[in-house]
């Protein structure tokens, strides 16, 4: 096959070599080797004419973007939610989106569990406090924060990272409650010791309240003012999932307030922008959405995207699709 031969296909942003290669090897390939996103209007015209297009979260695919782009065939996605894309247009138009799940559940779990101890016992607080030449001598209550160890965590989500999350709490002796769309079966709540209860009862009855749903209409903002008062005082919020599902500026106000204890986050409503409160208190542990951030893991969420990618060009259907009903195999 000659290189005119090979799909067009367009990478949106760096992608790590073994990936890339990859992809060449089969396909015309135009590659942004950048870390920084096209902007909309470039992103639109580098599209036009690309059969498949390998994505990542920056890149946002509306109806009326996927409208302007009629020989699309596949949009993979790097990254397990695909919010920025329009996945329901898309099938009308008989384009394939997918996703990249189960490569990142572990390293995303850690990352959550990370930032669970990291906001109880106030370690970026304590580095500054050390870093700023405050410390003079040790005394009792000296940065003092609160024990994981026997706990109660609250898991907003229960799929594959949730469940990671709670697989992990059993070696802190942790009572784990949960809250999904769907109620596991008990087999599966049996292996990890999880009770499912009502959303009202997991913010009212956790330690910590650990977020891992996906963004939909239905859960943008479902941890706002009203969920976060109903929470302990001495509670802390962990969001590892999307920005959007906490609001930013509610939560702003209660870990000022002191409504709770402290937070975790790891995403944001309007990255990389982040709410000016958040940055102005101290009983928040801040990430830039680092939450897959290992090689390995990273190498993989590319890889499973092309091969997803280059799955649909030969017209079989790809392992991770996320929008079946544009299946017309």
């Amino acid at each position: 096959m000659t290189a005119r031969m090979k799909p067009p296909v367009l990478v949106t942003k760096k992608l790590y070599p073994k990936a890339l290669e990859l992809l060449q090897a089969t396909a015309d390939v135009e590659y942004h080797d950048s870390r920084a996103g096209l902007s909309a209007d470039r992103l639109l015209t580098k599209a036009k004419g690309k059969v498949g297009i390998v994505c990542q979260l920056t890149d946002k695919f509306s109806a009326e973007v996927l409208a302007e782009l009629p020989d699309l065939k596949v949009l993979s996605n790097v990254a397990v939610g695909y919010d920025n894309i329009d996945a329901a247009a898309a099938a009308e138009r008989g384009v394939l989106v997918t996703n990249t799940p189960g490569a990142l559940t572990e390293t995303t779990a850690d990352l959550a569990f990370a930032l669970l101890m990291a906001a109880a016992r106030r370690l970026t607080e304590a580095e500054r406090f050390l870093r700023d030449g405050k410390w003079g001598e040790w005394y009792i209550d000296l940065l003092c924060g609160y024990d994981i160890y026997g706990a109660t965590l609250g898991l907003l989500g229960m799929g594959r990272i949730g469940q990671a999350v709670a697989r992990r709490a059993q070696g802190f002796g942790m009572k784990v409650l949960y809250h999904n769309r769907t109620r596991l079966d008990p087999a599966v709540e049996d292996a990890l010791d999880a009770k499912y209860v009502s959303f009202e009862e997991l913010l009212s009855e956790s330690d910590f309240v650990s977020v891992h749903t996906p963004l939909t209409p239905d859960t943008r903002h479902l941890i706002a003012a009203a969920e976060l008062s109903r929470m302990k005082p001495t509670a802390i919020l962990v969001n590892t999932a999307r920005g959007p599902v906490v609001d930013e500026a509610a939560l702003a106000a209660a870990l000022d307030k002191r409504t709770i204890a402290a937070a975790g986050i790891d995403v944001f409503e309007r990255e990389p922008e982040v709410h000016p409160g958040l940055l102005a208190v101290e009983n928040v542990v801040l990430a830039p959405h680092v939450g897959s951030a290992t090689i390995a893991t990273r190498t993989r969420m590319c890889t499973m995207a092309v091969e997803n990618c280059l799955a649909g060009l030969r017209g079989e259907r790809p392992p991770n699709l996320v929008n079946p009903q544009a299946w017309k195999g």
